[in-house]
C-alpha cells in the first residue's frame, strides 16, 4: 500500500536526509523525512500553542499558570491525548486497509516495506522526537522513567527506516489504545471530579485496555517478534526476494513489491537485533511495572478500610470492658446507662475503591 500522507515527499527536504541516510543506512528516511519532521512541528505546536489557548478559553479555572511543572504536565497530556487519539486511529486503517502488509510472510515481516507503514513508523518518531526534547528540557520534572521511554521508543522506530521491521511499527503502536483512557483519567482528576461515575467507567477502561493492550497484546507480539528475528539472525533473504530488488524498475515507492529494499543478502547484524530486543524489553519492562503500580494502588485502597476494622474492634473492647465495670459499681436501684458507640470509620464498600486516583496510579511517570 503506498504511502497515504496527504503530502508528497519534499524534494529538497528527501535531499538535504540523503547522507544522514547513507550514513545510518536508512533508505526510506527520504522517503518520510517531511512526516517526521511534520508530526514533531505539529506535537510542538499543539503544546506551545494550542493547549494554552483551549485550556485558558474552557478551563481557566483549572489550568495552571504559575507553576512550571503543573504546567508542563498538563500541556504534555494534551499533546499526549491528542496524538494517542491520531495514531491510534490511523494504525487500525491501516492494519485493515494495507493488503501487501496483511499477506507478509516472516521474511516480509523482517526486511519487507510498504508505505503505509512507514507513515505510521514516521508519525510515531516525530511524536517521540518532540516527546524526547521535551523530556531532556524538563527532566527534573519527568524524571528517567520517561527519558528512557521515549529513548527506547524512538531507538525502535527509527530502525523501521532500513527497513527493519517496518510491518511491527502498526502492531506496537497499538500499546497507545490506553493512552487516551489514562489521559481522560488525568484530566478528571485535575477537573474536581475525582470519583465521579464518569471517572469510574474511565478508569475501568484504561485498567482493561492497559492489560489487554500493553501487557497480553504487546508481551505476545514481543514473542512473535523475538522468534521472526531468530530466524533473521541466522538466515538471509531468499535469493528470489533479493533478485526483485535488482529486477525492479519502478518508482522506489512501489507499492506491491514489499522486498524493493532488501538489497543485502546477509541476515541481520547481530548487534541489530540486541538493540532492538533491549529497547522491546525496556517498554515492556516499564509497562509490567506501571501495571503493577496500579494493582499497587487498587490494594491501598483497602488499607484505610483494614485499619479502620483493627481501631474498631479495640474500641469495642474497650467498651465492653468499660461497660462490665459500670455494672459492678452500679446499685441495685441504678438503671446503668448503656454507652452508645460511635464508629466512625466503617463505611459501605463502592466499585470506585477499585480505581485509584491519578496520583496513586502513575505518579507522573505512566505514559
Amino acid at each position: 500500500m503506498r504511502d497515504p500522507f496527504p503530502f508528497p515527499p519534499i524534494p529538497a527536504l528527501a535531499k538535504a536526509s540523503q547522507p544522514w541516510a547513507d550514513r545510518l543506512s536508512f533508505p526510506t528516511l527520504p522517503l518520510h523525512v517531511h512526516e517526521v519532521i511534520g508530526a514533531a512541528a505539529f506535537y510542538t505546536f499543539v503544546h506551545v500553542v494550542v493547549s494554552p489557548v483551549v485550556s485558558n478559553l474552557f478551563f481557566s479555572k483549572y489550568y495552571p499558570k504559575h507553576s512550571r511543572s503543573k504546567k508542563a504536565n498538563w500541556d504534555t497530556h494534551v499533546v499526549s491525548l491528542v496524538q494517542s487519539t491520531l495514531i491510534n486511529a490511523l494504525a487500525l486503517w491501516v492494519m485493515y486497509a494495507d493488503k501487501e502488509r496483511a499477506a507478509m510472510d516472516w521474511e516480509q515481516r523482517i526486511w519487507g516495506y510498504t508505505g503505509a507503514s512507514g507513515m505510521i513508523q514516521a508519525l510515531a518518531c516525530g511524536y517521540f522526537v518532540w516527546d524526547l526534547g521535551i523530556t531532556l528540557l524538563n527532566f527534573d520534572i519527568f524524571g528517567f522513567g520517561l527519558l528512557a521511554h521515549a529513548v527506547s521508543a524512538l531507538v525502535v522506530y527509527s530502525f523501521g527506516f532500513r527497513p527493519f521491521l517496518n510491518y511491527y511499527s502498526t502492531t506496537f503502536i497499538l500499546y497507545e489504545l490506553s493512552t487516551p483512557f489514562l489521559n481522560i483519567h488525568w484530566f478528571f482528576d485535575k477537573l474536581n471530579m475525582t470519583g465521579s461515575r464518569a471517572q469510574l467507567y474511565n478508569g475501568v477502561a484504561l485498567l482493561v485496555t492497559f492489560f489487554c493492550c500493553r501487557l497480553i497484546w504487546g508481551t505476545w507480539q514481543s514473542a512473535v517478534v523475538y522468534k521472526d528475528m531468530w530466524q533473521a539472525v541466522h538466515r538471509a533473504p531468499s535469493p528470489e526476494y533479493i533478485q526483485s530488488y535488482y529486477n525492479t524498475t519502478s518508482s522506489i515507492v512501489d507499492a506491491e513489491n514489499v522486498m524493493l529494499f532488501a538489497a543485502k543478502p546477509e541476515p541481520v547484524p547481530v548487534w541489530l537485533a540486541l538493540l532492538y530486543v533491549a529497547s522491546n524489553l525496556t517498554l515492556n519492562s516499564l509497562n509490567w511495572y506501571w501495571f503493577f503500580k496500579m494493582v499497587t494502588a487498587v490494594r491501598k485502597r483497602f488499607v484505610p478500610k483494614e485499619e479502620g476494622s483493627k481501631k474498631e474492634k479495640l474500641d469495642t473492647a474497650a467498651t465492653t470492658s468499660e461497660e462490665k465495670e459500670g455494672k459492678a459499681n452500679t446499685t441495685a436501684t441504678e438503671q446503668p446507662k448503656r454507652p452508645v458507640t460511635v464508629n466512625k470509620h466503617r463505611r459501605q464498600n463502592s466499585i470506585e475503591d477499585l480505581i485509584p486516583d491519578n496520583e496513586e496510579l502513575r505518579e507522573g511517570t505512566i505514559q
